[in-house]
């Protein structure tokens, strides 16, 4: 069986330098860059098996062909779903638009190479009734695990974070007097968002009645929220965390800490809020991302009128 063949050094350097660019230019997070330079190895791997060593003997045939390859599989790969190949293709699409941009290549040969479209998702909320739930089923026990569980969900649906935006919250990110936190979601990016009552009384219990147990199992660490060990409570632990609440709290379907999120957004439009004050306290960059929560209460708007109204049906 033969070697594969080794990715060109000048496409290698430029692979480096755009996603070094992204890093310190941009402020890319640590996952985003990591995402795109697991594409991008795969993307130099089709140009190495071409002969292709330099960014500059790229064309949109090159580009086009890739795109089919992930879509179609190979021996070695299965196919891509459409949104997977998408993704990969915004990596690809980026990289020679630096490249374009910064003179090292005289075109763009993926400019006209578009991504396969994706049907429409929208996200999935659970209803008010249902967040209670989980949150009653996370405090079964009054241990200091249930304890930091009740307030992480109430972080989680409280503020609208994100669950890396949660677990990376240090105990200074709190104001429980003016009653607000400081987030640091994609690429850095800080907000500070209202935190309301339930949430509040909830970390303020964890700080006094659970954290001090926790911490004390560790070497010292600032991080609000922490595992059994007394170091900072990873992504994983939050979901096996959520996971078991939910299971206790017999929701069926599918329930993630991306759920909470959603149904802070959704609740908060079917409550009256203005899309623009959403978009702020999500950390959207652009408005049409949070527009989608509003595709999700007008679908629920017509189910119950579909239900409810006599001439309807």
């Amino acid at each position: 069986m033969s070697e594969a063949p080794v990715p060109g050094a000048a496409l290698t350097r430029a692979v480096r330098g755009w996603l070094d660019h992204l890093d310190v230019e941009k402020g890319a997070s640590a996952n985003t860059l990591s995402s795109y330079r697991r594409d991008l190895d795969r993307y130099l791997a089709h140009l190495a098996e071409r002969g292709i060593a330099d960014p500059g003997e790229v064309t949109e045939g090159v580009v086009a062909g890739f795109l089919a390859e992930l879509r179609d599989g190979t021996l070695e790969r299965p196919p891509l779903a459409a949104s997977s190949a998408a993704r990969t293709l915004v990596a690809v699409r980026g990289f020679h638009r630096f490249l374009a941009l910064e003179g090292r290549t005289p075109v763009d040969p993926a400019e006209g190479v578009r991504p396969p479209k994706t049907p429409a998702r929208l996200p999935k909320a659970i209803s008010v009734d249902e967040v209670e739930r989980l949150l009653e089923a996370a405090s079964v026990g009054d241990t200091p695990v249930s304890v930091r569980d009740r307030a992480l969900f109430e972080v989680l649906y409280g503020a609208g974070a994100r669950i890396s935006e949660a677990v990376g919250l240090d105990v200074d990110d709190l104001d429980l007097d003016e009653g607000s936190v400081r987030l640091f979601g994609k690429g850095s990016k800080e907000r500070v968002v209202p935190l309301g009552r339930f949430a509040r009384e909830a970390v303020a219990a964890y700080l006094v009645r659970a954290r001090p147990a926790l911490a004390s199992r560790g070497r010292g660490t600032p991080a609000l929220f922490l595992g059994v060990r007394g170091a900072r409570l990873s992504r994983q632990g939050a979901w096996d965390a959520l996971q078991g609440a939910a299971g206790r709290a017999g929701l069926t379907g599918h329930v993630s800490p991306h759920t909470l999120r959603h149904s802070f957004a959704t609740h908060l439009l079917d409550g009256g809020a203005d899309v623009r004050v959403v978009q702020e306290l999500l950390g959207h960059a652009s408005v049409t991302t949070t527009q989608i929560y509003t595709m999700v209460t007008v679908t629920r708007l017509r189910e119950v009128y579909a239900v409810a109204h006599p001439r309807a049906r």
